[in-house]
């Protein structure tokens, strides 16, 4: 399970809550909570700026990470 479905299951919102929230489409969340495309530094701005508190940890904190994804 991606971090992001993680996420959005454990604060109980749905994929049109956090796209909402985000800024951006529904079909452009769910492709990036199913890893499907990586997320754009715009997505990622916006994410961090929406959940300040723990968007960082989201992309940034994932063993898997290398700098080609960003």
């Amino acid at each position: 399970m991606s971090k992001l479905l993680s996420f959005r299951k454990d604060i109980g919102w749905t994929q049109q809550e956090m796209a909402k929230k985000i800024g951006i489409s529904v079909s452009y969340y769910a492709m990036i909570e199913l890893e499907l495309r990586n997320p754009s530094y715009n997505f990622m701005m916006k994410f961090i700026e929406a959940f300040p508190d723990c968007g960082t940890s989201i992309f940034f904190l994932n063993k898997n990470f290398t700098n080609r994804e960003v």
